[in-house]
């Protein structure tokens, strides 16, 4: 028997916004039962977009960001719990210093006027990643959109920044060597569970469904640990072009899948 996500905080929602979720999922074709908890993206192609309409890449990036909202407000809709979007890499640093200077310029505009729209839709906004490592201006503007986020409860939306799947592991690592040192952790006690716990994502189920646009078989050092039991669905749609048209196909395909997590029917 097929192992079922579900969606665990659907009955605590306000009537109306039950009904408004039923209504989502009765105009997709969607069964609510058969939906993933979470659901992470490999936003990938912006480039790509831009270049074969021969434009520069930030437009790219700037297309990208309706498709950020639409499948924002559309995970929302529908009772999609946790949503987490791999928008900068750790090793994205290596693009030319124009390009990450526009990008982190186009984070900050996103973070301030994406606000009213993430409040109105009960949207609450968490971050993953070396944050330390980013332009001051733009941890400002994540700690103030946090923080006005923060008691929402309709969406978790994880946006991975300065993020390496590797590095995250690394930094789990050190802090177990370090209560280690201290003396409150032993070796012996080291499992999966507290390792878990010691990861950015260490509040969040691991995601059911991982979705990477523009055609690459890869997981480009993302959530390495997080997707080891993740479904894994693959689109040729380059991220700008990016629709929820285009997750219920996903969402749909996700809901055939028969997850054992290593066991047998």
């Amino acid at each position: 028997m097929k192992k079922k996500s579900g969606i665990s905080s659907n009955e605590q929602q306000p009537e109306n916004m039950k009904d408004r979720r039923r209504k989502a999922l009765r105009q997709y074709g969607l069964d609510a039962a058969e939906l993933p908890r979470h659901v992470a993206i490999i936003m990938d192609g912006n480039g790509r977009w831009a270049k074969k309409r021969g434009l520069p890449r930030l437009r790219g990036h700037r297309a990208a960001v309706k498709s950020v909202r639409d499948v924002v407000e559309f995970s929302g809709e529908i009772g999609i719990e946790y949503l987490t979007l791999y928008a900068f890499s750790v090793e994205n640093w290596q693009r030319p210093k124009s390009e990450v200077g526009a990008l982190m310029r186009l984070l900050r505009q996103y973070l301030v006027n994406e606000r009213p729209r993430l409040m109105k839709n009960q949207v609450r906004l968490m971050c993953i990643g070396r944050m330390d490592g980013l332009p001051h201006q733009v941890q400002e503007e994540l700690r103030a959109t946090v923080d006005l986020t923060r008691n929402n409860r309709n969406l978790t939306v994880v946006v991975a920044l300065n993020y390496g799947g590797r590095t995250e592991i690394v930094d789990a690592a050190r802090e177990c060597a370090r209560k280690a040192l201290e003396g409150s952790l032993s070796p012996e006690e080291i499992d999966e569970e507290l390792f878990s716990r010691l990861l950015y994502t260490g509040d969040i189920p691991d995601p059911d469904l991982l979705i990477r646009t523009a055609g690459e078989y890869r997981v480009s050092n993302f959530l390495l640990w997080q997707i080891s039991y993740s479904e894994l669905w693959i689109t040729p749609v380059l991220w700008p072009d990016f629709r929820r048209e285009h997750m219920v196909e996903a969402l749909n395909q996700f809901a055939t899948r028969e997850r054992r997590y290593g066991g047998v029917r």
